[in-house]
């Protein structure tokens, strides 16, 4: 029985963590798709790299203004493409 309360808990706890990503964590995430997909597009190395690096900073710029509650998966700002 303890076993079946604990595994319901942890899906609630999961489910409850899913929902905390804010409407900015949203809007910047189209955000940064677009410009990835930008980057993606262009054959110019220098404005691909300069493109992914202001998506990381977006990403990351909205997943802490809420305070770091969900920037777990949030990338940084020297992470490699």
């Amino acid at each position: 029985m303890k076993k079946i309360a604990l595994a319901a808990a942890a899906v609630l706890a999961l489910t409850a963590l899913a929902a905390c990503e804010s409407k900015a964590d949203k809007v910047a995430e189209k955000q940064a798709d677009s410009l990835e997909a930008q980057a993606a597009a262009t054959p110019n190395e220098a404005q691909e790299t300069a493109l992914n690096k202001k998506a990381d900073r977006i990403e990351q710029q909205a997943g802490n203004a809420d305070g770091g509650a969900t920037t777990a998966n949030t990338p940084t700002t020297d992470a490699p493409h």
